[in-house]
């Protein structure tokens, strides 16, 4: 269950991580309010996935995942560049989250 709470964590942070583009410095009322509430939800999933997982394993997917969805949002959302070496170092990222949930072992409590 930890992983999955690990994944939804990732995913808010790609709702607040985008949604700062939409608050405008935070000035926009309903955009802001939406971007904080992705915010306090992603860290809730993350506080809470990190009681099993590793939290050095768990930060890093965790960025990996906003990290990689925000970039795609970005090229999809805002017409930012999606050079060949832009997409291959995404997916870098993409390997390296795959690499660490992989190989990370959750130790027994």
């Amino acid at each position: 269950m930890a992983w999955i709470y690990l994944f939804i964590a990732g995913f808010f942070e790609i709702g607040w991580a985008v949604g700062l583009k939409y608050t405008e410095g935070f000035t926009r009322l309903w955009p802001s309010v939406i971007t904080i509430a992705t915010m306090i939800l992603s860290f809730y999933f993350l506080s809470t996935a990190v009681k099993t997982i590793p939290i050095g394993t768990a930060y890093a997917i965790w960025t990996g995942i906003g990290a990689v969805g925000t970039a795609i949002l970005g090229i999809i959302l805002f017409g930012e560049s999606k050079e060949f070496m832009r997409m291959f170092f995404i997916l870098l990222i993409i390997v390296g989250i795959v690499g660490l949930k992989f190989f990370s072992k959750i130790p027994v409590q």
